[in-house]
């Protein structure tokens, strides 16, 4: 099933099914007025709302309009938490040898994890806001999880079937701010504004052999500025399974029905494939001539982020967007 939130004016927008092709969507406000209404009551929601996707697969459905993705807010336009981890060790470790620093052997078992605001999200197709281009905006293209309610102490055998539903995202960071933040002890905050989530969101089943383990077996594809900047495979050395992450976050708290929790940028250590950041290219020419010249993004520039299935279908939509001067 996939389902996307139309921006109308309300904090939470207005739930829609859409057709597996995207072509075509229908509100469902008999069911669920927004897609935090329909997961808080989940065990009655979803019959009714696969109902609706079966008929809209099939053929003309009363109510039904063209689906534009420009329409969109993420699908959560607000959640209660947002956590994301980095799961794609490839990107730590190029990240820490660029500045001479090993990676602890904690981190192959004891995931990374930052809390990000998710208070208001960016539509998948809005501008990308940039005060100050010193800041050092990049993008970083990843997949993230929507659960139900996770007990506090859930163990990651039993997390994935608390797992509703997948996104893509465009975890937008400000690199120059990190250091200063990091070096207080205390972690991100704003080096990590707004993030941005796919248009779509779909049920595991949607990717049908690429859902498996707890990961999505498919590459994740990255344009920067009308080229091809990465395409990395996402089942790919993910050292932690969605299950695991949001195991980790249920070991000190539960998780309530619409929590979101991200996998971090992914990353392969094939290098063919290209990168879902531009830190991690910066990280790569620092090694190779200790120098990084892939400059940060700047107004105008512009971010594609998507997800094909085997035959070229667009699975979540596209997130689509371009920074904004503060001028």
């Amino acid at each position: 099933m996939k389902l996307a939130t139309y921006q109308n004016h309300t904090r939470d927008g207005q739930l829609m099914v859409v057709s597996r092709d995207l072509t075509r969507a229908v509100a469902v406000p008999h069911i669920a007025a927004s897609l935090q209404a329909a997961l808080d009551d989940w065990g009655r929601c979803e019959p009714a709302l696969q109902e609706v996707y079966a008929a809209l697969n099939q053929g003309p459905v009363n109510g039904a309009v063209d689906f534009d993705q420009a329409a969109c807010h993420s699908p959560l336009p607000r959640a209660y938490q947002w956590a994301d981890g980095s799961a794609y060790l490839n990107h730590v470790e190029l990240v820490r040898k660029a500045r001479g620093a090993e990676v602890p052997a904690s981190f192959y078992h004891d995931p990374l994890m930052y809390q990000g605001g998710s208070d208001a999200f960016l539509p998948p197709h809005a501008a990308i806001p940039l005060a100050d281009v010193s800041w050092g905006l990049d993008f970083e293209g990843e997949v993230a999880v929507i659960t139900d309610d996770v007990p506090l102490g859930t163990v990651a055998a039993e997390c994935a079937s608390h797992i509703r539903l997948l996104m893509l995202v465009n975890d937008i960071t400000l690199r120059n701010l990190i250091p200063a933040e990091l070096a207080k002890g205390f972690g991100f905050f704003q080096s990590k504004p707004a993030t941005a989530f796919s248009p779509v969101a779909v049920t595991p089943d949607e990717l049908g052999a690429a859902w498996r383990d707890g990961k999505v077996h498919l590459p994740l594809r990255v344009e920067y500025n009308g080229a091809l900047y990465g395409e990395p495979q996402c089942g790919v050395e993910m050292q932690f399974s969605f299950a695991q992450l949001v195991a980790h976050v249920a070991k000190t708290r539960q998780l309530a029905a619409g929590s979101i929790v991200g996998s971090g940028t992914i990353s392969n250590h094939d290098r063919s494939t290209g990168s879902c950041c531009l830190a991690e290219q910066r990280m790569i020419e620092i090694i190779e001539s200790g120098e990084a010249r892939t400059p940060f993004m700047q107004p105008g520039d512009h971010v594609r982020i998507e997800m094909l299935d085997a035959s070229g279908q667009s699975i979540f939509g596209r997130i689509d967007q371009r920074v904004m001067g503060n001028d």
